[in-house]
């Protein structure tokens, strides 16, 4: 009886600490701040600080999409103005731009007009570790 006790004080001692682990949402890494902001006409710009990795700005865009826009995770995210490098902002829309093409590629960028992810992938890259390195 006393081994049957010892995995399930191990399992409640040890699972916030692994909970902060995984972390939750867009705050996964402290130094890594995304920040959303309504441009209108369907236009949500994303900034990043701690990094420039495209996996932070597809995050930021797919978290918000979801959570406080409420789409579907199905629903495509559009990329409307690639990577600047001064303002490091990526601008998105939920609609597909005109005289694009939106043929997803085979690499996460955001250096192309017209890439696009389904509001659910974008949001998985809030729970990648590559947040940490910059990728």
């Amino acid at each position: 009886m006393r081994f049957r006790k010892m995995p399930a004080i191990a399992a409640i001692v040890l699972l916030p600490g692994v909970a902060q682990a995984i972390g939750f949402g867009v705050n996964l890494n402290p130094a890594v701040r995304v920040d959303v902001a309504d441009k209108g006409n369907g236009i949500y710009e994303v900034s990043t600080r701690g990094t420039t990795a495209p996996v932070a700005y597809w995050c930021g865009i797919g978290d918000y999409a979801i959570r406080t826009l409420r789409t579907k995770a199905t629903q495509r995210i559009y990329i409307t103005r690639a990577y600047e490098k001064q303002t490091r902002t990526v601008q998105f829309s939920l609609t597909a731009p005109e005289g694009v093409d939106t043929t997803p590629g085979y690499s996460v960028t955001v250096k192309r007009v017209g890439e696009n992810l389904s509001a659910g992938s974008a949001q998985t890259y809030c729970y990648d570790n590559f947040l940490d390195f910059g990728f």
